[in-house]
């Protein structure tokens, strides 16, 4: 296997200031398509100008994490693909081991790489065979795909907007009675909640909160059933609604935010789509 083998797949919205990183650390030989969920011409120009090995996609809007990733994936032509947060950076030997790793032959849907990196720092191990672990899902910043396994059960579902996208794409994948793996050797480092501009924060912080809410009722309504789901997210409709009228007057940005939890809560369990966009202009 060479790095002919993989492309890497990152979806980017308000990311100028991570994703340089995140591209400085991945080999010149590895295609990269970035998936922009913007119309941004000058993004695109400066990314295609400065990394020869990167293709960046306009979606013209914002699609969201899923529908975005989706978008990328069905242009990778490759045995494999990296799902890659901008906000995230490669450690040196983390594609290398990722080759080790297929040398294996381990049957696989999804490998993620350790869950547990706080810093940026080397180590010198060489490749440890005993760390390698079966799980039901991983954290979404970074994902090895095994494309031919997804022939039949499709990527993302592109219902969801924000959150809990990867947790569904692994249960579907369990369901099928697929393989997931952690491989601790493969390291990759995560800022996280990183991935758009600090001049947005506030406004980020309210579509975080709407679409929490809504993939959370979504997942397990989609997944178990619409009592369950109801059920579970009972006492916090009943939270969000006390704090957002407790704040009403006493802080705006709390206010906003525990009503943003409310709204995506109510509107999830009516049935209405994850609409709520962040406005960023």
């Amino acid at each position: 296997m060479t790095s002919k083998d993989l492309t890497i797949v990152i979806t980017t919205f308000k990311s100028e200031d991570k994703i340089e990183n995140c591209l400085n650390s991945i080999d010149s030989n590895i295609e990269v398509i970035v998936v922009e969920n913007s119309s941004d011409v000058k993004f695109k120009k400066y990314l295609e100008d400065k990394f020869s090995n990167v293709v960046c996609e306009l979606a013209n809007e914002n699609l969201g994490y899923g529908r975005a990733n989706n978008l990328g994936l069905k242009r990778v032509k490759t045995k494999y693909s990296l799902i890659l947060n901008p906000d995230s950076v490669l450690k040196k030997e983390a594609i290398n081991n990722f080759f080790i790793f297929l040398k294996r032959k381990v049957n696989f849907a999804i490998l993620g790489p350790s869950q547990n990196i706080n810093d940026l720092s080397e180590k010198a191990n060489e490749y440890n065979h005993s760390d390698l672990k079966k799980t039901e899902s991983i954290k979404g910043f970074a994902m090895f795909l095994n494309m031919e396994k997804f022939l039949d059960i499709g990527f993302f579902d592109e219902n969801f907007f924000l959150y809990l996208e990867e947790t569904d794409l692994c249960k579907r994948i369990k369901n099928q009675n697929e393989n997931i793996y952690i491989d601790s050797n493969i390291e990759i480092f995560h800022y996280g909640g990183k991935s758009v501009s600090a001049d947005f924060s506030h406004e980020i912080e309210l579509t975080r909160n709407w679409h929490w809410m809504w993939s959370l009722f979504y997942y397990n309504k989609k997944h178990y059933n619409y009592f369950y789901a109801t059920l579970l997210v009972f006492p916090k409709v009943f939270s969000a609604l006390f704090k957002t009228l407790f704040y009403f007057f006493l802080n705006r940005k709390k206010k906003e935010i525990y009503g943003k939890r409310l709204g995506g809560l109510i509107n999830s369990m009516i049935g209405r789509s994850s609409w709520y966009r962040p406005t960023l202009d």
